[in-house]
């Protein structure tokens, strides 16, 4: 069975990181990538299910979990932590399903030092003045909340340079294809493909 591939993809807010992740996946074979579900010490909100969006559990529960190395990363927010199991990851990779992570720059960098074989997406904003109208467009936040959220997306941005791919975000359904290409030409790697075939090559190469 092929296996699948990791993907980290991260964006300012407002770059459109969550709804193209979503139209990608409506627009792949089912079962074929899936979003990993985050652990997380927080309460659920209303709606929210264990193992659909989060998977709920006890700061003695994260902890052990961490203590074990079990964390492919992790981060204390507002005082609950987040983090990315790395059994699940594994399983659904063996399995051959595509993992997209939904993290920032600073969880990318701890997944790359214990997944080096990850690939990255940065997803960038066509302007400036275009993500300040997203973000307004929103209506969710006070002109004071869109100022803090514009000067820590300049701060993000800064990091593009560390992924492997750079999709601007400038018209939605070309940068859904872009992504659908990346997917493609990692599948068709050469170390992919060595890694995927390496029975059919040797055999190909065999000497006569």
């Amino acid at each position: 069975m092929q296996k699948g591939h990791l993907y980290i993809v991260s964006a300012p807010s407002g770059a459109g990181k969550s709804s193209l992740i979503s139209a990608l996946l409506q627009q792949l074979p089912p079962g074929k990538a899936r979003v990993s579900v985050s652990h997380t010490t927080r309460q659920p909100r209303p709606g929210e299910q264990h193992g659909t969006h989060y998977y709920f559990s006890g700061m003695d529960e994260f902890e052990n979990l961490i203590a074990q190395g079990l964390f492919l990363e992790y981060a204390n927010v507002f005082g609950n932590y987040y983090g990315t199991s790395i059994p699940m990851i594994e399983q659904n990779l063996a399995q051959g399903i595509d993992v997209f992570l939904d993290i920032d720059w600073q969880g990318a960098q701890q997944v790359r030092s214990k997944m080096p074989n990850c690939k990255s997406i940065f997803i960038l904003p066509p302007s400036l003045q275009e993500l300040e109208r997203r973000l307004v467009g929103r209506g969710q936040d006070s002109a004071a909340v869109i100022a803090k959220r514009m000067a820590k997306a300049i701060s993000e941005m800064e990091h593009y340079h560390e992924y492997d791919y750079l999709i601007i975000n400038d018209n939605f359904e070309d940068s859904v294809e872009e992504i659908k290409a990346i997917l493609l030409a990692e599948k068709v790697s050469l170390k992919a493909q060595q890694q995927n075939h390496q029975l059919l090559i040797q055999q190909l190469l065999a000497k006569s």
